[in-house]
């Protein structure tokens, strides 16, 4: 796929995977449903989902590591203050030729625009949250938590995926 291929599916992603609603009990669901996701695909994650800062699930599975905590917080800073997936917002940054630094204000070692997180949007309220992945690469990460978020939600994942790079 070509980046703006990319930018365009995850626009679609991000525009129909939304909540009815998202409380405890979601996450713990949603967050078996990644762990089950990683397993089938032999890949080892750390999964984090947090609504309003506060942690509502967190599992890293055996083969993780300190740095996927910390990727995880990242990725999922870039969610929670753009309101948007961090692999269309650093996808975004890549075709404007742009980066996250000083010039932008924002310090790359609290955010990194990389695939893993994306929004927990609930309808008629807006983004309260991120569900975020840490583990294989980017692509991958976003892949992973966007087929979880298809499942969960029942939505045909063949018509929002990402194809290879």
């Amino acid at each position: 796929m070509s980046l703006d291929d990319d930018i365009a599916r995850i626009a679609e992603q991000e525009l129909r995977l939304r909540f009815e609603s998202f409380d405890e009990t979601a996450a713990w669901e949603l967050g078996a449903v990644i762990r089950d996701e990683a397993l089938k695909r032999g890949t080892p994650v750390a999964i984090d989902i947090r609504m309003h800062g506060r942690p509502l699930f967190y599992f890293a599975m055996s083969g993780t590591s300190a740095d996927n905590a910390d990727w995880v917080r990242r990725k999922g800073n870039v969610t929670l203050r753009y309101f948007r997936s961090s692999y269309g917002f650093g996808r975004d940054l890549l075709k404007k030729g742009a980066a996250l630094g000083p010039d932008s204000g924002i310090d790359p070692l609290q955010y990194a625009p990389h695939g893993g997180s994306f929004p927990i949007h609930v309808k008629g309220t807006g983004v309260v949250g991120a569900i975020t992945v840490s583990g294989p690469p980017q692509r991958d990460d976003h892949n992973l938590v966007v087929a979880a978020i298809c499942r969960y939600l029942l939505v045909a994942v063949e018509d929002l995926a990402l194809g290879p790079e």
